[in-house]
């Protein structure tokens, strides 16, 4: 009887089975066994990868935007502050497990921001009035965020449509980083010592 009952049980189990969707789904199952593996990541490593994916990310939700509002400037309310019906965008922070924003000086007194993040956005302010040149900045806001900054050059279509009822026309990139997503979607062989 207990053989009988051995025999049916790998019976279901390997008629369960789907060869089909296990072939499938390998490349799935891959890449999410390589996002919870065991990685040791220094904060170097952390900080070097969220500023190399920062330029990336920045530049291209920069040219997403620009072509976008190239192709229809009246669009600008609606993008400007809704980044992620940009389908490029949206893929971007899908992608690398990023919140992308675009700040204006509205955003100096916002209270959702971190203080800090206002400090830098006045600072932002500051150096786009005096005609300085200002680069990109990343700060850590608490054990689990990142943030990563850059400006929007004042002569870009971005600052012309996006922030033409401000006082000022001036536009920061707003990357926000979770470390937890950072690490997850790290590469243990890509780590950098």
């Amino acid at each position: 009887m207990k053989k009988i009952l051995v025999a049916i049980f790998f019976a279901a189990i390997l008629g369960g089975c789907d060869s089909g969707g296990r072939v499938g789904n390998t490349k799935e199952l891959n890449k999410e066994m390589k996002a919870t593996q065991i990685k040791r990541v220094t904060n170097t490593q952390l900080v070097y990868y969220v500023n190399e994916w920062g330029k990336k990310i920045a530049q291209i939700a920069e040219k997403s935007l620009d072509t976008q509002l190239s192709k229809d400037p009246k669009t600008a309310d609606t993008l400007c502050r809704n980044l992620g019906n940009i389908p490029v965008i949206a893929a971007l922070e899908k992608e690398y497990g990023v919140n992308i924003e675009l700040l204006g000086v509205q955003d100096i007194k916002n209270p959702k921001l971190a203080p800090k993040e206002r400090e830098i956005l006045d600072a932002y302010l500051f150096s786009a009035k005096s005609k300085a040149t200002a680069g990109e900045n990343l700060q850590q806001l608490n054990d689990t965020l990142l943030v990563y900054n850059v400006p929007v050059d004042a002569e870009s279509i971005i600052c012309k449509e996006c922030m033409k009822n401000d006082d000022m026309r001036f536009a920061v990139w707003r990357l926000l980083f979770s470390k937890k997503e950072i690490i997850r979607k790290l590469d243990v062989k890509q780590l950098k010592e």
